[in-house]
Protein backbone atom coordinates (compact mmCIF):
# COMPACT_ATOMS: atom_id res chain seq x y z
CA UNK A 1 0.00 0.00 0.00
CA UNK A 2 3.13 2.22 0.98
CA UNK A 3 4.53 1.68 -2.01
CA UNK A 4 1.38 2.75 -4.20
CA UNK A 5 1.08 5.62 -2.22
CA UNK A 6 4.83 6.64 -2.88
CA UNK A 7 4.47 5.80 -7.08
CA UNK A 8 1.00 8.01 -7.01
CA UNK A 9 3.26 11.14 -5.83
CA UNK A 10 6.26 10.32 -7.70
CA UNK A 11 3.70 10.55 -10.94
CA UNK A 12 2.22 13.66 -9.36
CA UNK A 13 5.19 15.26 -8.69
CA UNK A 14 6.11 14.61 -12.37
CA UNK A 15 3.21 15.55 -13.51
CA UNK A 16 3.37 19.06 -11.60
CA UNK A 17 6.41 19.84 -13.02
CA UNK A 18 5.89 18.70 -16.40
CA UNK A 19 2.64 21.19 -16.71
CA UNK A 20 4.57 24.12 -14.83
CA UNK A 21 7.47 23.96 -17.52
CA UNK A 22 5.08 23.80 -20.40
CA UNK A 23 3.21 26.71 -18.65
CA UNK A 24 5.88 29.28 -18.12
CA UNK A 25 7.59 29.41 -21.58
CA UNK A 26 3.69 29.77 -22.96
CA UNK A 27 3.10 32.93 -20.69
CA UNK A 28 6.44 33.84 -21.31
CA UNK A 29 5.94 33.76 -24.90
CA UNK A 30 2.49 36.06 -24.85
CA UNK A 31 4.77 38.86 -23.60
CA UNK A 32 8.01 38.72 -25.77
CA UNK A 33 7.06 37.36 -28.58
CA UNK A 34 6.48 39.30 -31.81
CA UNK A 35 3.48 37.17 -32.80
CA UNK A 36 0.52 38.47 -32.38
CA UNK A 37 -1.24 36.22 -29.15
CA UNK A 38 -4.87 36.91 -30.53
CA UNK A 39 -6.68 37.79 -33.16
CA UNK A 40 -6.50 41.81 -33.20
CA UNK A 41 -10.11 43.33 -33.17
CA UNK A 42 -10.99 46.57 -31.74
CA UNK A 43 -8.67 49.83 -31.36
CA UNK A 44 -5.25 49.78 -30.60
CA UNK A 45 -2.45 52.55 -29.83
CA UNK A 46 0.74 52.27 -31.76
CA UNK A 47 3.53 53.99 -30.05
CA UNK A 48 6.88 54.28 -31.83
CA UNK A 49 9.64 55.15 -29.52
CA UNK A 50 12.29 56.45 -29.11
CA UNK A 51 9.62 58.67 -29.55
CA UNK A 52 10.93 61.58 -27.32
CA UNK A 53 14.68 62.67 -29.10
CA UNK A 54 16.46 59.07 -28.61
CA UNK A 55 15.53 58.47 -25.16
CA UNK A 56 15.36 54.99 -24.67
CA UNK A 57 14.66 54.96 -20.95
CA UNK A 58 10.91 55.88 -22.44
CA UNK A 59 9.75 52.36 -23.69
CA UNK A 60 13.02 51.23 -25.65
CA UNK A 61 12.95 50.49 -29.06
CA UNK A 62 10.45 49.34 -31.63
CA UNK A 63 6.75 50.20 -32.12
CA UNK A 64 4.55 49.43 -29.15
CA UNK A 65 0.71 48.30 -29.37
CA UNK A 66 -1.82 49.48 -26.74
CA UNK A 67 -5.36 47.70 -26.66
CA UNK A 68 -7.63 50.96 -25.84
CA UNK A 69 -10.66 49.21 -25.53
CA UNK A 70 -9.06 46.90 -21.84
CA UNK A 71 -7.31 49.62 -20.42
CA UNK A 72 -4.76 50.07 -22.14
CA UNK A 73 -3.36 47.38 -21.82
CA UNK A 74 0.17 46.01 -23.46
CA UNK A 75 -0.40 43.93 -26.42
CA UNK A 76 2.97 43.59 -28.11
CA UNK A 77 6.21 45.18 -29.65
CA UNK A 78 7.28 44.92 -33.36
CA UNK A 79 11.07 45.41 -33.47
CA UNK A 80 12.35 47.52 -36.51
CA UNK A 81 15.37 48.49 -37.55
CA UNK A 82 16.16 52.46 -37.78
CA UNK A 83 20.23 52.25 -36.34
CA UNK A 84 22.03 54.94 -36.70
CA UNK A 85 25.05 53.99 -38.85
CA UNK A 86 27.65 55.69 -36.65
CA UNK A 87 26.99 54.42 -33.10
CA UNK A 88 24.93 51.65 -33.67
CA UNK A 89 21.72 52.92 -31.21
CA UNK A 90 18.60 53.45 -32.53
CA UNK A 91 17.77 56.64 -34.23
CA UNK A 92 15.78 59.00 -33.38
CA UNK A 93 11.45 58.02 -34.31
CA UNK A 94 10.35 61.63 -36.14
CA UNK A 95 7.01 60.40 -37.12
CA UNK A 96 4.51 57.72 -37.57
CA UNK A 97 1.35 57.08 -40.30
CA UNK A 98 -0.98 54.54 -41.80
CA UNK A 99 -2.27 53.74 -45.19
CA UNK A 100 -5.06 51.71 -44.68
CA UNK A 101 -5.65 50.82 -48.28
CA UNK A 102 -2.19 49.19 -48.15
CA UNK A 103 -2.28 47.62 -44.85
CA UNK A 104 0.91 49.62 -43.61
CA UNK A 105 1.92 51.48 -41.25
CA UNK A 106 5.08 54.21 -41.96
CA UNK A 107 8.16 55.73 -39.76
CA UNK A 108 10.45 57.99 -40.13
CA UNK A 109 13.78 58.26 -38.76
CA UNK A 110 16.76 60.55 -39.01
CA UNK A 111 18.36 59.14 -41.74
CA UNK A 112 15.29 56.58 -43.02
CA UNK A 113 11.84 55.71 -43.92
CA UNK A 114 10.35 52.42 -43.33
CA UNK A 115 7.60 50.57 -44.21
CA UNK A 116 5.80 47.56 -41.80
CA UNK A 117 2.74 45.38 -42.79
CA UNK A 118 -0.16 45.86 -40.11
CA UNK A 119 -1.22 42.13 -40.36
CA UNK A 120 2.60 40.09 -40.02
CA UNK A 121 4.25 42.99 -38.53
CA UNK A 122 6.87 42.50 -40.78
CA UNK A 123 9.26 45.14 -42.85
CA UNK A 124 8.11 45.63 -46.34
CA UNK A 125 11.12 47.59 -47.05
CA UNK A 126 13.43 49.98 -45.24
CA UNK A 127 14.38 53.12 -47.61
CA UNK A 128 17.64 55.29 -46.92
CA UNK A 129 16.29 59.05 -47.67
CA UNK A 130 18.81 61.91 -48.69
CA UNK A 131 18.80 64.65 -46.08
CA UNK A 132 16.96 62.62 -44.16
CA UNK A 133 13.62 62.56 -42.58
CA UNK A 134 11.08 64.75 -40.47
CA UNK A 135 7.15 63.85 -39.32
CA UNK A 136 5.47 62.53 -42.59
CA UNK A 137 1.65 62.65 -43.39
CA UNK A 138 -0.77 60.20 -45.55
CA UNK A 139 -2.96 60.72 -48.26
CA UNK A 140 -6.78 59.58 -47.03
CA UNK A 141 -6.55 56.69 -49.67
CA UNK A 142 -3.31 55.88 -48.56
CA UNK A 143 -1.69 55.97 -52.43
CA UNK A 144 0.70 59.38 -51.25
CA UNK A 145 2.67 60.49 -48.83
CA UNK A 146 4.32 64.03 -48.06
CA UNK A 147 7.97 63.16 -46.85
CA UNK A 148 9.51 66.13 -45.32
CA UNK A 149 13.24 66.26 -45.71
CA UNK A 150 15.11 66.78 -41.53
CA UNK A 151 15.03 70.35 -41.58
CA UNK A 152 16.44 71.13 -45.47
CA UNK A 153 14.85 73.07 -48.18
CA UNK A 154 12.31 70.76 -49.24
CA UNK A 155 9.20 68.20 -49.09
CA UNK A 156 9.30 64.47 -51.01
CA UNK A 157 6.17 63.80 -52.69
CA UNK A 158 6.59 59.66 -52.10
CA UNK A 159 5.09 56.43 -53.35
CA UNK A 160 3.38 55.07 -50.48
CA UNK A 161 3.54 51.44 -52.01
CA UNK A 162 6.64 51.35 -53.54
CA UNK A 163 8.46 54.23 -51.68
CA UNK A 164 9.82 55.97 -54.60
CA UNK A 165 9.79 60.31 -54.70
CA UNK A 166 7.52 61.10 -57.16
CA UNK A 167 8.24 64.92 -56.91
CA UNK A 168 10.51 67.18 -54.88
CA UNK A 169 8.82 70.56 -53.49
CA UNK A 170 11.76 73.22 -53.40
CA UNK A 171 11.89 76.81 -51.07
CA UNK A 172 11.82 76.23 -47.77
CA UNK A 173 14.21 76.92 -45.06
CA UNK A 174 13.94 73.83 -42.71
CA UNK A 175 10.95 71.25 -43.76
CA UNK A 176 9.46 69.61 -40.35
CA UNK A 177 5.94 69.44 -39.80
CA UNK A 178 2.91 67.94 -41.70
CA UNK A 179 -0.55 67.52 -42.23
CA UNK A 180 -2.42 65.43 -45.24
CA UNK A 181 -6.03 67.48 -44.71
CA UNK A 182 -9.05 64.84 -44.56
CA UNK A 183 -10.11 66.20 -47.77
CA UNK A 184 -7.14 65.25 -49.68
CA UNK A 185 -6.91 67.80 -51.65
CA UNK A 186 -4.55 70.08 -49.44
CA UNK A 187 -0.92 69.48 -47.55
CA UNK A 188 0.29 72.16 -44.85
CA UNK A 189 3.92 72.41 -44.72
CA UNK A 190 4.87 74.23 -41.53
CA UNK A 191 8.78 75.06 -42.59
CA UNK A 192 10.36 75.72 -38.57
CA UNK A 193 12.31 78.80 -39.58
CA UNK A 194 9.18 80.55 -41.21
CA UNK A 195 6.37 82.41 -39.73
CA UNK A 196 3.91 81.30 -42.39
CA UNK A 197 2.45 77.70 -43.50
CA UNK A 198 2.62 76.57 -46.79
CA UNK A 199 -0.67 74.69 -48.38
CA UNK A 200 -0.07 72.51 -51.73
CA UNK A 201 -2.63 71.71 -54.07
CA UNK A 202 -2.41 67.98 -53.92
CA UNK A 203 -3.43 67.25 -57.52
CA UNK A 204 -0.87 69.44 -59.45
CA UNK A 205 1.57 68.34 -56.14
CA UNK A 206 2.59 72.13 -56.14
CA UNK A 207 2.45 74.99 -53.18
CA UNK A 208 -0.59 77.43 -53.98
CA UNK A 209 -0.97 79.32 -51.05
CA UNK A 210 -0.17 80.16 -47.51
CA UNK A 211 -1.23 81.24 -44.42
CA UNK A 212 0.31 83.86 -41.77
CA UNK A 213 2.61 85.40 -40.97
CA UNK A 214 2.30 84.19 -37.01
CA UNK A 215 4.37 85.92 -34.89
CA UNK A 216 7.26 83.85 -34.42
CA UNK A 217 8.50 80.58 -35.98
CA UNK A 218 5.57 77.95 -36.42
CA UNK A 219 6.00 75.39 -34.44
CA UNK A 220 3.09 71.95 -34.13
CA UNK A 221 0.36 73.04 -35.68
CA UNK A 222 -3.68 71.54 -36.63
CA UNK A 223 -6.45 72.17 -38.65
CA UNK A 224 -10.55 72.05 -38.51
CA UNK A 225 -12.13 69.10 -40.61
CA UNK A 226 -13.82 72.49 -43.01
CA UNK A 227 -10.15 73.41 -43.63
CA UNK A 228 -11.07 77.12 -42.50
CA UNK A 229 -8.74 77.08 -39.45
CA UNK A 230 -5.55 77.06 -38.83
CA UNK A 231 -4.17 76.74 -34.86
CA UNK A 232 -0.31 76.85 -34.85
CA UNK A 233 2.33 77.02 -31.96
CA UNK A 234 5.11 79.61 -32.58
CA UNK A 235 8.51 79.99 -30.47
CA UNK A 236 7.98 82.12 -27.79
CA UNK A 237 4.88 81.50 -26.95
CA UNK A 238 2.71 80.11 -24.46
CA UNK A 239 -0.48 79.56 -25.82
CA UNK A 240 -1.51 79.82 -30.11
CA UNK A 241 -2.50 81.94 -32.69
CA UNK A 242 -5.32 81.14 -35.10
CA UNK A 243 -5.06 81.66 -38.92
CA UNK A 244 -7.95 81.95 -41.17
CA UNK A 245 -7.20 79.76 -43.92
CA UNK A 246 -10.48 81.22 -46.47
CA UNK A 247 -7.98 84.46 -46.10
CA UNK A 248 -5.42 83.39 -44.95
CA UNK A 249 -4.23 85.62 -42.45
CA UNK A 250 -3.62 85.41 -38.93
CA UNK A 251 -6.54 86.43 -36.70
CA UNK A 252 -6.03 86.21 -32.91
CA UNK A 253 -3.44 85.20 -30.39
CA UNK A 254 -4.23 83.40 -27.21
CA UNK A 255 -2.06 83.59 -24.17
CA UNK A 256 -2.12 81.24 -21.63
CA UNK A 257 -3.32 82.92 -18.36
CA UNK A 258 -1.82 82.56 -14.90
CA UNK A 259 1.28 80.52 -15.60
CA UNK A 260 4.54 82.15 -16.15
CA UNK A 261 6.27 81.01 -19.92
CA UNK A 262 9.41 79.75 -18.39
CA UNK A 263 12.29 77.37 -19.56
CA UNK A 264 11.84 74.04 -20.69
CA UNK A 265 13.66 71.22 -21.55
CA UNK A 266 13.10 69.95 -25.50
CA UNK A 267 12.00 72.03 -28.28
CA UNK A 268 13.08 75.19 -27.42
CA UNK A 269 9.32 76.03 -27.15
CA UNK A 270 7.05 76.73 -24.06
CA UNK A 271 4.35 75.62 -26.09
CA UNK A 272 5.13 72.48 -28.81
CA UNK A 273 1.99 70.62 -28.97
CA UNK A 274 -1.18 71.60 -30.22
CA UNK A 275 -4.82 69.77 -30.94
CA UNK A 276 -8.54 69.82 -31.34
CA UNK A 277 -10.49 67.32 -30.04
CA UNK A 278 -12.62 65.54 -33.10
CA UNK A 279 -15.64 67.44 -32.31
CA UNK A 280 -13.82 70.27 -32.37
CA UNK A 281 -15.24 71.71 -28.86
CA UNK A 282 -12.11 71.75 -27.51
CA UNK A 283 -8.42 73.04 -28.01
CA UNK A 284 -5.43 71.06 -25.70
CA UNK A 285 -2.55 72.84 -25.56
CA UNK A 286 1.17 71.53 -24.24
CA UNK A 287 2.75 73.51 -21.88
CA UNK A 288 6.45 72.66 -21.23
CA UNK A 289 7.81 74.87 -18.42
CA UNK A 290 4.85 73.75 -16.21
CA UNK A 291 4.15 70.95 -17.35
CA UNK A 292 0.66 70.41 -18.21
CA UNK A 293 -2.40 70.68 -20.47
CA UNK A 294 -4.77 73.65 -20.86
CA UNK A 295 -7.66 73.61 -22.43
CA UNK A 296 -9.44 75.92 -24.15
CA UNK A 297 -13.00 76.75 -25.94
CA UNK A 298 -12.55 75.53 -29.42
CA UNK A 299 -14.47 78.41 -30.64
CA UNK A 300 -14.16 81.88 -30.38
CA UNK A 301 -12.86 83.58 -27.98
CA UNK A 302 -11.50 80.83 -26.89
CA UNK A 303 -12.18 80.50 -23.74
CA UNK A 304 -9.17 79.44 -21.03
CA UNK A 305 -11.20 76.14 -19.58
CA UNK A 306 -8.92 74.10 -17.11
CA UNK A 307 -5.21 72.81 -16.92
CA UNK A 308 -4.25 69.20 -16.12
CA UNK A 309 -0.80 68.70 -14.52
CA UNK A 310 1.49 65.95 -16.57
CA UNK A 311 4.41 63.31 -14.63
CA UNK A 312 6.46 64.86 -17.83
CA UNK A 313 6.93 67.79 -19.89
CA UNK A 314 4.44 67.64 -22.98
CA UNK A 315 5.82 67.76 -26.11
CA UNK A 316 2.77 66.50 -28.32
CA UNK A 317 -1.16 65.94 -28.04
CA UNK A 318 -3.53 63.54 -29.93
CA UNK A 319 -7.02 61.85 -29.40
CA UNK A 320 -8.69 58.57 -30.15
CA UNK A 321 -11.22 58.75 -33.37
CA UNK A 322 -14.04 58.86 -31.28
CA UNK A 323 -12.85 61.73 -28.81
CA UNK A 324 -13.11 60.14 -25.70
CA UNK A 325 -8.94 59.84 -24.68
CA UNK A 326 -6.64 62.28 -24.90
CA UNK A 327 -2.52 61.23 -25.20
CA UNK A 328 -0.13 63.71 -23.98
CA UNK A 329 3.66 62.68 -25.26
CA UNK A 330 4.33 62.20 -21.52
CA UNK A 331 2.39 58.94 -21.27
CA UNK A 332 -0.79 59.52 -19.90
CA UNK A 333 -4.03 58.62 -21.13
CA UNK A 334 -6.94 61.39 -19.86
CA UNK A 335 -10.30 61.34 -20.41
CA UNK A 336 -11.34 64.17 -22.68
CA UNK A 337 -15.09 64.22 -20.26
CA UNK A 338 -13.78 64.02 -16.77
CA UNK A 339 -10.15 65.05 -16.96
CA UNK A 340 -9.37 62.61 -14.97
CA UNK A 341 -5.85 60.59 -15.54
CA UNK A 342 -6.80 57.29 -16.24
CA UNK A 343 -3.10 55.27 -16.46
CA UNK A 344 -0.25 55.55 -18.23
CA UNK A 345 1.23 53.94 -20.87
CA UNK A 346 3.61 50.77 -19.46
CA UNK A 347 5.74 48.52 -21.59
CA UNK A 348 6.03 44.35 -21.36
CA UNK A 349 8.37 45.39 -18.82
CA UNK A 350 6.68 47.98 -16.61
CA UNK A 351 8.22 50.66 -18.00
CA UNK A 352 6.64 54.07 -18.52
CA UNK A 353 6.24 54.86 -22.38
CA UNK A 354 6.45 58.13 -23.48
CA UNK A 355 6.08 59.55 -27.32
CA UNK A 356 5.68 62.15 -29.36
CA UNK A 357 4.58 59.48 -32.33
CA UNK A 358 1.33 57.94 -31.44
CA UNK A 359 -1.85 57.11 -33.04
CA UNK A 360 -5.06 54.83 -33.32
CA UNK A 361 -5.68 51.83 -35.64
CA UNK A 362 -8.95 49.96 -35.46
CA UNK A 363 -8.98 46.21 -36.67
CA UNK A 364 -11.41 44.02 -37.58
CA UNK A 365 -11.02 40.05 -37.90
CA UNK A 366 -7.23 40.54 -37.90
CA UNK A 367 -7.12 43.33 -40.41
CA UNK A 368 -6.65 47.18 -39.97
CA UNK A 369 -9.85 48.89 -40.99
CA UNK A 370 -9.48 52.56 -39.68
CA UNK A 371 -6.61 54.44 -38.73
CA UNK A 372 -6.38 57.95 -36.20
CA UNK A 373 -3.53 60.60 -36.82
CA UNK A 374 -0.69 61.35 -35.03
CA UNK A 375 -1.81 65.25 -35.19
CA UNK A 376 -5.10 66.25 -33.12
CA UNK A 377 -7.05 67.08 -36.27
CA UNK A 378 -10.90 68.49 -36.02
CA UNK A 379 -13.11 65.85 -37.23
CA UNK A 380 -16.13 67.90 -38.23
CA UNK A 381 -16.50 67.69 -41.73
Amino acid sequence: MKTNIRIFIALLSCAVILLAASWRPFAKANVASNAVPFLMNGRYLFAAVPGVRDYLGYGGHGLLIFDIDHGHKFVKRIPFKGYHPKNGQPSNIKGIAVSIALHSVYVTTLEGLQRLDLITGKLIWEKPIPNGCDRLSIAPDGKTMYLPSLESHYWNVVDCETGDIIKRLDGFNASHNTIYALSGKHVYLADIKNTTVKIADTKTNTVTAEVGPFSNFVRPFTVNGKETRIFVNCNELLGFEVGDLTTGKKIKQVVVEGWDKGSVRRHGCPSHGIGLTPDEKEIWLSDGANMRLHIFSGVEPYQQLTTIPLQDMPGWVTFTLDGKYAYPSSGEVIDVKTRKILTVLKDEHYNTVESEKVLEIDFKDGKPVRAGDQFGLGRVM
